[in-house]
């Protein structure tokens, strides 16, 4: 069986003074992936809630939380309005909550993605990768 490594190393058997290791991972270690999407998940959580301030900030400033209110007023004959829901607090709550949603998902997906990787390691051998120094 000839991967893409062996065919690269064929090609690159030229006298050079770099060296090429191919190595194959095999296993990922559970509680490093959690980690690192954890953190990965406290990124994308910071993200969330600035652009979602930032969103609301520039909705707020243009007038069209206002507007969409106007349109409102003439169907519901001025009982629905918008302006009372969208609200710096409410939005702001908001966007924590879905946050931390994503915060968790995000996490458990990580999790989730390194056992599937070592289950699916004793079917397929593991990723082979080359490595060169220059």
């Amino acid at each position: 069986m000839s991967t893409v490594a062996d065919k690269l190393a064929k090609k690159s058997s030229s006298k050079t003074s770099s060296k090429q290791v191919r190595l194959r991972l095999v296993y990922v270690d559970f509680w490093s992936a959690v980690k690192l999407s954890f953190l990965a998940a406290v990124a994308l959580a910071i993200v969330t809630i600035v652009s979602i301030f930032l969103i609301f900030m520039v909705l707020q400033t243009t007038d069209l939380i206002a507007r969409v209110d106007e349109i409102f007023d003439s169907f519901t004959g001025g009982e629905f309005k918008i302006a009372s829901f969208l609200s710096l607090p409410q939005v702001m709550a908001f966007g924590a909550i879905v946050a931390i949603l994503n915060l968790i998902v995000v996490t458990v997906l990580g999790a989730v993605v390194a056992g599937i990787y070592n289950l699916m390691v004793k079917v397929t051998g593991g990723l082979l990768v080359g490595f060169t120094s220059n």
